[in-house]
């Protein structure tokens, strides 16, 4: 059995229907049954409650386990938080496809034992993004799902080249490029036609994004590569980098963007029945299966 979680912090983001009541119902379980139980700040900000408030960068300091209300977004954004501080997170799904959230909101008894320490724990890497332009300051940050590169206001095309680990692959003609995850596999890179990759591939893969080239396919790395996008001295366009929808940087042309997987990884909790085809099933309205 793992090791059992005492002192609890809750996180939900509060744009999403339904969240406000399920938070104040999972305080009201977790103080019934003798756990201590903080508030992020933020999200007390939109819930009346008189739970201890702790500010999100010392969660750490007063809780062994964040337990996040919302959909996929807000795990994503509380991933953020956590991955610092080495706090496990598990995911109550309030949202639409719920692929990091495993709890239903009318199932808060299962959280009791996952708290007694009957769980699994798996651990999701992140990528770190560092971005150099030319005479000008540098930027980073960090993507559970993907770093995306795309235009910055209307489409356009980009010209940018591509290289791993200091190995050339090609240049390309393209609205941009998705850098995903496994774990984003599912996401954004998903949409544009990226393959799915299982949680535990150590691998990244590269998600071209409406190409002038039809031979321009998604391409799978190794996960401790380092991809490296230069955006064209020439390109006529100046696109923007994303992490994880995250706020958008600015990019010119002659940018370089540096990609890598992050050093720490995201503790995420799920009970012990979770199943991850079973999960591709539920959300993707896979077939049933057919002989029993």
């Amino acid at each position: 059995m793992a090791t059992p979680f005492q002192r609890i912090g809750i996180f939900g983001r509060l744009k999403t229907e339904g969240v406000r009541d399920t938070l104040l119902a999972l305080a009201a379980y977790l103080h019934a049954n003798g756990h201590p139980v903080s508030i992020e700040a933020d999200t007390a900000a939109h819930v009346a409650t008189d739970l201890p408030i702790v500010n999100s960068d010392a969660l750490k300091q007063h809780c062994d386990l964040l337990i996040v209300v919302g959909g996929d977004g807000s795990l994503l954004h509380a991933a953020h938080i956590a991955v610092d501080q080495d706090l496990p997170v598990l995911g109550i799904n309030r949202g639409n496809l719920g692929f990091l959230t495993d709890i239903l909101p009318d199932a808060l008894p299962q959280i009791g034992a996952i708290l007694a320490g009957q769980y699994h724990e798996e651990a999701r890497f992140l990528l770190h993004a560092s971005v150099r332009h030319p005479n000008s300051a540098h930027a980073h940050g960090d993507a559970l799902n993907e770093v995306a590169i795309s235009p910055a206001t209307f489409p356009h095309m980009t010209e940018f080249e591509i290289y791993i680990d200091d190995q050339f692959v090609c240049s390309q003609h393209a609205d941009g490029l998705i850098v995903a995850t496994p774990t984003g596999s599912t996401a954004y890179a998903l949409s544009g036609g990226g393959p799915i990759l299982h949680p535990q591939l150590d691998a990244i893969v590269l998600v071209p994004m409406f190409s002038h080239s039809l031979t321009n396919r998604p391409i799978v790395v190794a996960g401790n590569s380092t991809v490296r996008i230069v955006i064209s001295p020439n390109s006529q366009v100046a696109p923007s980098l994303s992490c994880d929808s995250r706020t958008g940087i600015s990019l010119m042309p002659g940018s370089i963007i540096d990609i890598h997987k992050k050093t720490k990884s995201l503790r995420l909790i799920h009970p012990l029945d979770y199943e991850y085809y079973a999960s591709l099933r539920s959300k993707l309205y896979w077939g049933r299966k057919l002989i029993c």
